[in-house]
């Protein structure tokens, strides 16, 4: 199992200092749980951020910009997924070197990593433009969220496949 240091969520919060007086923070304007709950870290937190971006109304004002505020973290966040595993001390190469049957898995996460990064920013440049309908950015933006978690699963069932261990017991 992997350990390192606690991921803090991504600081990226949308603009809301015209609602509120300065000084004071200013509520997320997409609240996840209970107050004081806490929130996912990292790509995790950040992919969550996007989805409740993409889930509000397209008609509320700044949601475009909005959009555009939490797509770039998960970016830059998927970028450092890549480089932390496919990188030549990465998480694959060790999974491989543990076990060498997972490669045609290994295989297709990093082909996964290719195409959500297209897709990625396929749907950044598409926001960017104003005149692109808002169904269309969130159509992509939807089928980004898909594949982030489609990816996910898949990588979390590499690691289980690698690291299961067989105890006994009962069949």
């Amino acid at each position: 199992m992997a350990t390192g240091p606690v991921q803090q969520p991504s600081p990226v919060r949308a603009s809301t200092a015209h609602r509120h007086p300065p000084g004071l923070s200013a509520p997320d304007p997409y609240p996840v749980g209970l107050p004081g709950e806490p929130r996912p870290a990292g790509l995790a937190g950040d992919v969550h951020a996007l989805a409740r971006a993409v889930a509000a109304p397209p008609t509320e004002p700044r949601w475009r910009e909005d959009l555009l505020l939490r797509l770039r973290p998960v970016g830059h966040r998927f970028a450092e997924h890549v480089r932390v595993t496919e990188g030549p001390s990465g998480l694959y190469r060790e999974l491989l070197t543990h076990s060498p049957r997972l490669h045609h898995g290994v295989l297709l996460l990093t082909g996964e990593h290719g195409a959500i990064v297209a897709t990625l920013q396929a749907v950044q440049r598409l926001a960017e433009h104003s005149d692109v309908n808002l169904d269309e950015v969130r159509h992509r933006a939807g089928y980004l969220l898909r594949a982030l978690a489609r990816h996910r699963r898949r990588g979390a069932d590499l690691l289980w496949q690698a690291y299961q261990t067989d105890l006994g017991g009962e069949t």
